[in-house]
């Protein structure tokens, strides 16, 4: 693992790392929610013909609302969507995903999440999700780790991943630089995202696409689950503190 550090050191310019905060995203890293919201997306393309497939959901996954749909909007019929077009596409979406078996939480989370609260370092949620009822059922599985003063949502930003927008956030509301932070993401352009806001980024590649992907946006750390991430986590703590 050190020599994934040197690499994001000399990649960024840095000179050294300390690590401070830990910036978790949502869907497909706490829980094993991507299978339905692919599901939930395909089934609403079809229904407006937006042409969207399985792995298009993941390689886009991350976006908000607005921009996934937009980009399919654009692609299938070569016109920007409307405010009321997103709305309505979504709502359908989201019906569709609420009929499936809600997801659980990811397996490795939790104990990652305790292991790194006990080593007193920050935690940060960054999703692209707008659920209302996000705290409450991140307080019922996980129990003392989320605070709704540092979470970014799918409300905050104005772009959204791919861009460095929700993770610059998130250091702004936990108060570190680049070189303080560490994200864990699951979706290349949530990796872009934060590489783009120069966290070390560590992808857990907890759903179908090939570990490549991760690579071609830079991932600092590549891993299959986050059960291997708690398991390592002493070791990677050590190395960027």
């Amino acid at each position: 693992m050190k020599n994934n550090l040197n690499k994001y050191l000399k990649n960024h310019g840095f000179e050294q790392m300390r690590l401070k905060a830990v910036f978790f995203d949502m869907d497909g890293v706490l829980y094993d929610s991507m299978k339905n919201h692919a599901i939930a997306w395909v089934k609403a393309s079809e229904d407006y013909n937006l042409g969207m497939s399985e792995n298009d959901v993941y390689m886009n996954e991350g976006r908000t609302g607005f921009s996934t749909v937009d980009i399919f909007t654009q692609k299938q019929f070569g016109r920007n969507t409307s405010e009321e077009e997103v709305e309505e596409i979504y709502l359908c979406k989201m019906g569709y995903y609420n009929t499936l078996p809600e997801a659980q939480p990811m397996p490795g989370a939790l104990s990652l999440l305790k292991q790194i609260k006990n080593d007193g370092f920050q935690i940060v949620l960054v999703t692209g999700s707008g659920q209302h009822s996000l705290l409450e059922r991140l307080n019922h599985d996980y129990p003392d780790i989320f605070h709704s003063d540092l979470m970014v949502t799918g409300f905050d930003v104005k772009y959204g991943k791919p861009d460095p927008e929700p993770y610059l956030m998130a250091m702004q509301k936990a108060a570190v630089r680049p070189w303080e932070a560490m994200v864990v993401e699951n979706a290349p352009l949530g990796v872009r995202s934060a590489v783009g806001a120069g966290a070390f980024t560590v992808a857990c590649n907890t759903g179908p696409l090939p570990d490549t992907v991760f690579d071609d946006e830079n991932a600092n750390l590549i891993l299959p689950s986050l059960q291997s991430l708690s398991d390592c986590w002493p070791v990677l703590r050590d190395t960027l503190s």
